[in-house]
């Protein structure tokens, strides 16, 4: 599209830069999608509208059109990659950095990272970049970080709060630990990203000090100050773990997992024509089902395992894959857990999300946004 046809701005400008910046990515075209977002900038357009109206939306299509199955995971993960290049780009673009440097009064210092075991970064590189334009010095610290390396660098930084991010609900014990090990240095922690469920309904459960929807809010929340952490065992949150429901099944998770597979290959005589490939991704479903289950134990939060369920059968009806072969896998975790009333009754509840849900469009999860297998809401 020519400037001459191009909108003048608003939602109007960002949708039209979304569509182009779409074209480019799903091209795999790095200096495309860069020519994009630098001329959006040398036109004047605001880079923080740039960052939240054309790059976040483009995101979550990606994971939209791989939960349809219109992408693949191979173009899922290419646009995933020019993406964050883009991003960078947009980081060092004159305009930006002028921006960034101009805020008067530097508000102050502030960790973003993602928790151990989270490999989702775009969510917290977007947050850094956003804190940076309103004139906070951040240190980022990607991916994946292990909580003993985050609390020495709160020590060593003393920074005025530390933001988390997580995208995979299966990561929420982890986060739950960083949570907590992060306030013992009275740092205040604000967290976000979709693992923490509709309006961060799983942050409070965790301790955290604030939770916010997206980099804008977050930024606005900072800016307004998070109360001191308050002493507190992790214990306390979640008194009924006391009932060592998750420890047992976490502890046991390979042979609950093996145990599944055995008797499904009982159960269901077609997996004797499986390809070792469809035996392997079955036993990755398998495992990912084991996981959610047991993050929905740590948090005594039912609604996580059956919305997860039913995004399942969301994500198998687009790929002509019927929802009863999931059924089996409930009952034979059951005989496994029967000593277990928590457990056993979040299977039956699991099973009846499984039987009464209605195969939808799939769209992304609410409890978990996903890019890359069909019970993998690990993403990009």
């Amino acid at each position: 599209m020519t400037r001459s046809t191009r909108p003048s701005g608003g939602k109007a400008e960002a949708d039209v830069r979304t569509d182009e910046l779409w074209a480019a990515v799903m091209a795999g075209d790095e200096y495309a999608a860069t020519d994009i977002v630098m001329a959006a900038l040398d036109g004047g357009m605001d880079p923080e509208a740039l960052l939240m109206d054309v790059i976040a939306p483009l995101q979550a299509r990606v994971g939209q059109e791989w939960a349809a199955n219109r992408i693949t995971v191979a173009q899922e993960h290419t646009a995933t990659a020019v993406t964050e290049r883009v991003i960078g780009a947009v980081a060092h673009h004159p305009a930006v950095r002028r921006r960034g440097s101009a805020t008067e009064g530097e508000p102050g210092r502030v960790a973003v990272a993602c928790i151990d075991g989270e490999w989702h970064a775009l969510p917290a590189r977007l947050l850094a970049e956003v804190l940076r334009l309103r004139g906070w010095r951040v240190d980022y610290l990607g991916a994946q970080v292990p909580t003993p390396h985050l609390i020495a660098h709160l020590h060593r930084t003393r920074p005025a709060a530390v933001a988390l991010s997580s995208s995979i609900p299966t990561r929420l014990p982890d986060a739950h630990a960083a949570i907590t090990a992060c306030q013992a240095t009275g740092t205040p922690v604000m967290v976000g990203g979709a693992a923490y469920g509709p309006g961060g309904r799983y942050a409070a459960r965790l301790g955290a000090d604030a939770w916010e929807p997206d980099a804008r809010a977050a930024a606005d929340r900072l800016a307004r100050g998070l109360p001191e952490p308050r002493p507190h065992r992790p214990a306390d949150d979640l008194p009924h773990l006391a009932d060592q429901t998750y420890t047992h099944v976490t502890r046991t998770a390979p042979r609950l997992v093996r145990h599944v597979l055995e008797g499904l290959r009982a159960r269901v005589p077609a997996m004797a024509d499986y390809t070792v490939e469809q035996r392997d991704r079955t036993a990755e479903d398998v495992s990912h089902i084991v996981d959610f289950f047991a993050t929905a134990l740590y948090l005594d939060e039912p609604d996580l395992f059956t919305g997860f369920m039913a995004w399942t059968i969301d994500i198998l009806a687009a790929r002509d894959v019927p929802p009863q072969v999931l059924l089996p896998v409930f009952d034979l975790l059951a005989e496994q857990l029967a000593d277990y009333p928590r457990a056993t009754e979040l299977l039956s509840r699991g099973r009846t999300a499984v039987q009464e849900h209605k195969p939808a469009t799939p769209a992304a999860n609410p409890e978990a946004t996903h890019n890359g297998h069909p019970t993998d809401p690990a993403g990009e």
